[in-house]
């Protein structure tokens, strides 16, 4: 299912992927990286943030990562915080990395990348916000 469209393939994916990769994660809780991340801890998802500007230090309670590489555990979802333009190196990093979803929030979509990935496999999930999607399919 590479491009995700319906509200079932989301809400599988929710429910079964939950180890998260937030690659752009900001440590100002004005930003969207920050309050969406508050938001999926809450929903029980396991967040691995990576940003090499706070690379060792905590946010959310959680460890940051300089690269998505230097998690050490296995990742499901890569959520992607970052200009359109930043994305091919953070795909490409998590090909190697290995993954399940790539999940573009609004505002971060690549279409060369949508492209890449889907043709290649990946489910890919596009101008969705992950923390609306979650409150929205996991209510219930």
């Amino acid at each position: 299912m590479p491009v995700v469209k319906t509200d079932e393939e989301l809400k599988k994916i929710l429910e079964n992927q939950k180890k998260v990769a937030v690659v752009g994660i900001s440590s100002d809780p004005s930003r969207p990286s920050y309050f969406v991340s508050e938001v999926l801890q809450r929903y029980g998802f396991k967040l691995y943030f990576v940003n090499p500007k706070y690379a060792g230090q905590e946010i959310l309670g959680e460890r940051v990562y300089a690269r998505l590489s230097d998690i050490p555990d296995e990742i499901d979802i890569v959520d992607i915080f970052r200009r359109p333009v930043d994305v091919p190196p953070v795909a490409e990093e998590a090909e190697k990395k290995g993954f399940k979803t790539f999940w573009f929030q609004p505002g971060t979509v690549n279409e060369e990348v949508v492209k890449q990935l889907s043709d290649k496999g990946y489910n890919v999930v596009v101008d969705r916000c992950m923390k609306i999607e979650a409150m929205r399919l996991l209510e219930g």
